[in-house]
């Protein structure tokens, strides 16, 4: 058999807590000869939400290509974390810091003990009062089951999300997502997907537990968002006023297969307004799969 046709993938499970759940990406290093044809069909034998595609880079440390099963996209959170502890484990990366280049520029990494943290940008808020009922009616909420006081909005620091503050940890178990019409709102706001979050009491070690869904990229419900955490965390902060310079993200509680996951989020406040923040978390590798490409 042709070598260069069998791709080793690892398998890595990012924002795991206390090493369990978490939500798996697949990683490829030494891509650089990978066609987008070799990196679409890999990421659809791979099966996961996303795979990344790791090789040289001229202006950062490492190239970092994301393929779902059916696009490729900018970034990914739970890859990226994947694909750094994976390096920093590996004996790839010296120092705690790195930086990745993207199709959508660059941005930097940081190790801190076992996490590895990227960078994402200063958030954009939009207005979704005008989608608002048909948001509610695609995950089964009524107006009353939002949380007073706060909005639906489009949030970006990289990728754009929509945001779904839910009053109850019950009414955020219980959403009854429907998948065609998610998935057409969020092609039409260009939006990955819908991340639904409700705070949760004092006495437990996380801000928010949330729910992912973005079907218009192949995922019915993902265990752990980086890229989505880092705008709940500016929701958090902008515009519920909660005054905190890191958050720690819960997901993965309510699939129907639970992975429970931990998303931490740290800001950069200057002068009230949030410049820049890093979100991270820890990855640990479950298994290798021997891909053989068809052509």
């Amino acid at each position: 058999m042709d070598q260069s046709k069998t791709i080793k993938v690892q398998i890595i499970n990012a924002f795991v807590a206390n090493n369990k759940g978490g939500n798996p990406a697949g990683v490829v290093l030494n891509a650089d000869e990978l066609s987008i044809r070799n990196k679409l069909e890999i990421a659809q034998k791979v099966g996961l939400s996303e795979t990344a595609f790791v090789s040289s880079s001229k202006t950062d440390a490492f190239k970092l290509d994301f393929y779902t099963p059916t696009k490729q996209i900018a970034h990914c959170g739970h890859a990226t974390v994947a694909t750094f502890s994976y390096l920093k484990q590996q004996g790839l990366l010296k120092g705690n810091t790195s930086s990745k280049e993207t199709i959508d520029g660059s941005r930097g990494i940081r190790i801190i003990g076992e996490n590895a943290f990227m960078e994402q940008r200063a958030p954009k808020y939009a207005s979704l009062e005008n989608y608002k009922a048909a948001i509610l009616k695609s995950v089964g909420l009524d107006t009353a089951d939002l949380l007073p006081n706060t909005s639906i909005q489009l949030v970006n620091t990289g990728n754009s999300f929509v945001l779904i503050p839910v009053k109850t940890t019950k009414a955020l178990k219980n959403l009854k997502p429907n998948l065609a019409l998610i998935k057409k709102i969020s092609i039409e706001l260009e939006a990955v997907g819908y991340y639904a979050f409700t705070p949760t009491s004092s006495n437990v070690e996380s801000d928010a537990t949330t729910r992912m869904f973005a079907p218009s990229y192949g995922i019915s419900e993902e265990a752990a968002t980086g890229m989505a955490a880092g705008p709940l965390a500016s929701y958090l902060y902008d515009v519920m006023s909660i005054d905190k310079r890191r958050f720690m993200i819960q997901q993965g509680n309510f699939m129907d297969s639970p992975s429970p996951s931990l998303i931490i989020v740290d800001l950069n406040i200057e002068k009230g307004k949030i410049t820049q923040l890093m979100a991270g978390g820890k990855g640990v590798v479950k298994e290798e799969l021997i891909i053989t490409l068809d052509q």
